[in-house]
C-alpha cells in the first residue's frame, strides 16, 4: 500500500490488494468481514442483547459459551471468601476518612481474638481426650441398729429381734449442683456375716457392679437374731481407667503401690532411661539390671514385651476393710467439674446467630461506604469539567455497548457522512466492486459447462 494512503480502520498493517486473477471471497462490507450488524437490525434466531446465535432452550449462557457453571458449594465458597475481603475499608477510603483508622485496629483485634479462640479450641479438644480426675473425700458412714423382740406385736416381723446394717456415704465439699449416688464409687460389696450363726450358705451378702446397675444411696443389711454378729465389711473402689495392685517387688522398684496400668508403663520408661538400661546400639532392646532382671526374669527384652508381662505382675486392687464401725474418710477419684464446662463451650452455639447477624451487617455498611464513594467520584469529577466527563462517559459507554453487542466496526462513526470520505473509502469500493465481478464471472462460467453439456 502507498505510503501516503490511510489505512482504513480494522485494517492490519501491511496488508495488500490481491494480484490481478487471484481468487476472492464472497462480497461483503467494505471490511471484507462478517457485514455489519446495526443497532436495532438483529437477525432472526439471534440474541437482541448480544447479537449472537441464541443458545437452545434449557441451556444458559455460560454453557453455551463453553465456560463451567459454579455449584452451590462453590457459589457459598465464592461469597464467603468475598464477605471476608468485604469487611476491609479501601486504602482511598481510609485517606478520606482518617478516623476509619480505628475500625481497620478493631479488625486487626477481632483477627488476633479469633485465632486466640481457634488455638484454645483445639487445647481444649485436645485436653478432653486426656482423663481429668481430681481427688475428694468420700465419706462413709457405718452403723448398726438392733432391733428388741416385741411380744404384742401384730406382724411376725416386730415379734422376732432383728439387728440392721447401714453403710452410706457422701462426697464433701460437693460443688456440682448434682449429687452423686453412694454406690458409683464402688465396683464390689461384699458382707461376711459369722459363718457359725448363718451357715456357709446364708453368710455372704455380695454386690457386683453390671451395665444394668441402679445406682443407691447406700446399702442397708438386715437378719435376725440378738446376739452380737462379727462382720466383715470389703469395698472394692471402682477406678476409671482402672486400678491395680503391684507386686510387691515391683512395687519397691517403682515406688508405687496401686496405679493405672498406664501410669505403670510410664514410670517403668522413667526407669528404664534414668538408669540408662536402653541398649545403645538396637533402641528397641533394654538390658536390665540385677533388680529388673529379678523382676522379669530375663537379661534382656524388648520394651513392646513389657505390657504383656506386667500382665502377672498386676494384681487386682485392695478391698477396703472398716475394722468396726464408725466414720471413715476416703480417697476417691471423680471427674473434673470444669471438663463438663470445656465441654459446653464447644458445643455450645448461642451467639454464632448474633455474630453472623452482626457481621451481614458490618458487609452492608461496608458496600454501602463502597457505593457512597462511588457517587463522590462521579459527582467530583463532574464537578471539575462537566463537557470532558460527558464525553469521556459518552465514549466508555460505547465501548461498552460494542463490547456486550459483538459489533464488528465503530457503529458510532459509520454513523457520520465524514467516516466514507476518508482514502480509504476508495479503495474498499474498488475490492467490493473486484468482489462482485467475480462472483458473476463464475456464475456465467457454470451456466456456459451446463448449457454445453
Amino acid at each position: 500500500m502507498d505510503p501516503g494512503v490511510t489505512p482504513r480502520p480494522g485494517m492490519p498493517s501491511g496488508a495488500r490488494m490481491p494480484h490481478q486473477g487471484a481468487p476472492m471471497g464472497p462480497p461483503g462490507s467494505p471490511y471484507m468481514g462478517s457485514p455489519a450488524v446495526r443497532p436495532g437490525l438483529a437477525p432472526a434466531g439471534m440474541e437482541p442483547a448480544r447479537k449472537r446465535a441464541a443458545p437452545p432452550p434449557g441451556q444458559s449462557q455460560a454453557q453455551s459459551q463453553g465456560q463451567p457453571v459454579p455449584t452451590a458449594p462453590a457459589r457459598s465458597r465464592s461469597a464467603k471468601r468475598r464477605k471476608m475481603a468485604d469487611k476491609i475499608l479501601p486504602q482511598r477510603i481510609r485517606e478520606l476518612v482518617p478516623e476509619s483508622q480505628a475500625y481497620m485496629d478493631l479488625l486487626a483485634f477481632e483477627r488476633k481474638l479469633d485465632q486466640t479462640i481457634m488455638r484454645k479450641r483445639v487445647d481444649i479438644q485436645e485436653a478432653l481426650k486426656r482423663p481429668m480426675k481430681q481427688k475428694r473425700k468420700l465419706r462413709l458412714y457405718i452403723s448398726n441398729t438392733f432391733n428388741p423382740a416385741k411380744p404384742d406385736a401384730e406382724d411376725s416381723d416386730g415379734s422376732i429381734a432383728s439387728w440392721e446394717l447401714r453403710v452410706e456415704g457422701k462426697l464433701l465439699d460437693d460443688p456440682s449442683k448434682q449429687k452423686r449416688k453412694f454406690s458409683s464409687f464402688f465396683k464390689s460389696l461384699v458382707i461376711e456375716l459369722d459363718k457359725d450363726l448363718y451357715g456357709p450358705d446364708n453368710h455372704l451378702v455380695e454386690w457386683h457392679r453390671t451395665p444394668t446397675t441402679q445406682e443407691t444411696d447406700g446399702f442397708q443389711v438386715k437378719r435376725p437374731g440378738d446376739l452380737s454378729v462379727r462382720c466383715t465389711l470389703l469395698l472394692m473402689l471402682d477406678y476409671q481407667p482402672p486400678q491395680f495392685k503391684l507386686d510387691p517387688r515391683l512395687a519397691r522398684l517403682l515406688g508405687l503401690h496401686t496405679q493405672s496400668r498406664s501410669a505403670i508403663v510410664q514410670a517403668l520408661w522413667q526407669y528404664v532411661k534414668t538408669n540408662r538400661l536402653q541398649d545403645s546400639h538396637d533402641k528397641e532392646y533394654i538390658n536390665g539390671d540385677k533388680y529388673f532382671q529379678q523382676i522379669f526374669d530375663c537379661p534382656r527384652l524388648k520394651f513392646s514385651e513389657i505390657p504383656q508381662r506386667l500382665t502377672a505382675l498386676l494384681l487386682p486392687g485392695n478391698y477396703l476393710i472398716p475394722k468396726k464401725t464408725a466414720c471413715y474418710d476416703i480417697d476417691v477419684e471423680v471427674e473434673e467439674p470444669l471438663k463438663g464446662q470445656m465441654s459446653s463451650f464447644l458445643l455450645s452455639t448461642a451467639n454464632q446467630q448474633e455474630i453472623s447477624a452482626l457481621d451481614s451487617k458490618i458487609h452492608e455498611t461496608i458496600e454501602s461506604i463502597n457505593q457512597l464513594k462511588i457517587q463522590r467520584d462521579f459527582m467530583l469529577s463532574f464537578s471539575r469539567d462537566p463537557k470532558g466527563y460527558v464525553q469521556d462517559l459518552l465514549r466508555s459507554q460505547s465501548r461498552d455497548l460494542k463490547v456486550m453487542t459483538d459489533v464488528a466496526g465503530n457503529p458510532e462513526e459509520e454513523r457520520r457522512a465524514e467516516f466514507y470520505h476518508q482514502p480509504w473509502s476508495q479503495e474498499a469500493v474498488s475490492r467490493y466492486f473486484y468482489c462482485k465481478i467475480q462472483q458473476r464471472r463464475q456464475e456465467l462460467e457454470q451456466s456456459l459447462v451446463v448449457r454445453n453439456t
